[in-house]
């Protein structure tokens, strides 16, 4: 923008009036206007100030201009601003002028000239900051034309921008960012467009917020389909471990999978794989050098408590049939629950629920008294399917509170009409290797007291992620809530606390589990009476 100022002055001269014209033009110059075509501003503010010496006597007659008169001052003051907005939907003007009589002085005259003269002073700034600010505007819109690799990455920022949990963002001003990246991070390349959302991921400080190329977000959602070809582990970040950390942790080890069959088992710590240490890997990038194709090995370092074994696995094609089921009978309890339907549920893929339905459904053509889900080492998986396991046990409640930084935003709650098994008595099997989804679940059963609690602490992971694909097939895993039990338990870093511990000899297959409530003097018995008591 550029400001033009005229003025002419004439000194003072007691034979000629004194005259001051004060004649402000702003010129602005058009700027393109990206986001918004075709539209600009134009205005002009014209104000002409009148100021004359004169005589008054008191009366406030003008008198003979002699020596003994006091110099009065007669002002008249003209200001108009005109404004033209023409826009896309229409044309829009606005015209102001106030022009102002004259005014005799005197003391009260005085007064309401100082304030005629500061209303039309006030209105000449607002009109010039108006045009000012408008130009500032138009000129500070980005010039540069967006490229495709621009767009991928305004694509990643206004999903981070809709979707994640904190929106002061890590304490950053995230329309700040976006603009300083879009001026500085290189973007020539998929490559390049990649490596900028990274970094921009990397400045919220979350370790479960994270990118995924095709290839890997293609793998992620296979692995809530069926099946993984890896090792078969799942693995987080040691509870407690904001600082630095030995490794990662083994949440739980899938059934028949290599890593289960080499012995590892949850709350093993993983010091290295392929000799790279753990210390300060994400565990995404973890997952990825466990996952590879089938028959190929991989080098793990595990610690077991004090003992470290170096293995050699071979990578498998993982089952992950979340259900299996069956039947316990215990001689000699006619009257107290003697069949009972044991369900094992390993992860929330997307056949979850309808596969615990359906081991329900089996276990009752047997006539079971209560049930047994076993969530030991269930990891987690697709908060939905959790959502939907809970309602087959409930018949009424709240499953779930949905967090923000604001509080609650959003509640999961049943009214019954999905309940599938919300009478029999209900026994819930925990370990630290339960997370997540399977968390969410146990606190929904032991809060509405639909289920007891057996076992230790659960992993203790209140965060929740969704995923979000791009549309070049590259997706972001994002955290978009935190969520509290229906007692309004923040289970983060803590847990669900079970009512009950379990032998520390308690098995965690089927068979097993039915023969320490079978054998009464087994290490692992437990009373199936017990089991069932509130």
């Amino acid at each position: 923008m550029e400001v033009l100022a005229s003025s002419s002055a004439t000194l003072y001269n007691p034979k000629k009036p004194f005259s001051f014209t004060f004649k402000p033009i702003i010129v602005s110059q058009v700027h393109p206007w990206k986001s918004f075509p075709g539209r600009n501003i134009e205005a002009r503010i014209l104000c002409r100030i009148l100021y004359k010496r004169t005589n008054l006597d008191d009366s406030g007659r003008c008198s003979s201009s002699d020596a003994h008169s006091k110099p009065e001052f007669w002002f008249r003051t003209l200001c108009g601003l005109n404004k033209s907005f023409p826009s896309q939907s229409g044309f829009f003007a606005l015209r102001h002028g106030h022009p102002l009589r004259s005014w005799k002085t005197g003391s009260h005259q005085k007064v309401q000239i100082r304030q005629h003269i500061s209303v039309v002073f006030v209105r000449l700034v607002a009109a010039m900051l108006l045009v000012t600010s408008a130009s500032v505007s138009l000129s500070s819109a980005p010039s540069w034309a967006l490229s495709e690799e621009n767009l991928l990455f305004l694509e990643a920022w206004r999903t981070i921008d809709r979707a994640y949990i904190d929106k002061t963002f890590n304490g950053q001003s995230w329309f700040r960012y976006r603009e300083d990246a879009l001026r500085n991070e290189p973007m020539n390349n998929r490559e390049e467009t990649y490596t900028a959302i990274r970094k921009m991921l990397a400045t919220l400080n979350d370790p479960f917020t994270r990118f995924l190329e095709p290839e890997k977000f293609k793998s992620l959602r296979s692995g809530t389909q069926g099946s993984l070809t890896g090792v078969g582990l799942s693995i987080g970040y040691p509870p407690g471990s904001e600082g630095s950390r030995a490794g990662l942790v083994v949440i739980s080890s899938a059934p028949g999978g290599p890593a289960n069959q080499a012995g590892i088992s949850s709350g093993d710590i993983i010091l290295e794989i392929d000799k790279t240490s753990t210390e300060s890997m994400g565990i995404y990038d973890a997952a990825e050098r466990l996952q590879g194709p089938e028959g190929s090995s991989v080098e793990l370092t595990i610690q077991t408590g004090p003992e470290i074994r170096h293995l050699a696995l071979t990578r498998a094609k993982v089952s992950l049939n979340p259900v299996k089921s069956r039947l316990c009978e215990v001689p000699g309890s006619e009257k107290n629950y003697p069949k009972i339907g044991y369900i094992k549920l390993a992860s929330f893929n997307q056949n979850a629920s309808t596969a615990v339905k359906e081991a329900i459904d089996t276990l009752r053509s047997n006539s079971v008294n209560a049930f047994v889900l076993d969530l030991r080492d269930n990891s987690g998986g697709l908060f939905p399917e959790g959502i939907e396991t809970a309602k087959i046990w409930l018949d009424k409640g709240v499953i779930v509170y949905i967090c923000d930084s604001r509080g609650v935003r959003d509640i999961y709650d049943t009214d019954g009409s999905s309940a599938v098994a919300a009478s029999e008595p209900l026994a819930v099997l925990v370990n630290k290797g339960t997370a997540s989804a399977s968390e969410i679940l146990a606190g929904a059963l032991k809060d509405n007291k639909r289920a007891v609690l057996f076992g230790e602490p659960t992993y203790g992971k209140g965060k929740i992620q969704s995923v979000f694909q791009l549309s070049d097939g590259s997706g972001l895993a994002v955290t978009v809530a935190r969520y509290e039990t229906p007692a309004h338990n923040d289970i983060d870093k803590v847990g669900v606390i079970p009512d009950h511990p379990l032998p520390n000899s308690f098995p965690k297959d089927d068979d097993g589990f039915c023969g320490c409530l079978q054998d009464s003097a087994s290490a692992c018995y437990v009373n199936n009476v017990q089991l069932f008591s509130k």
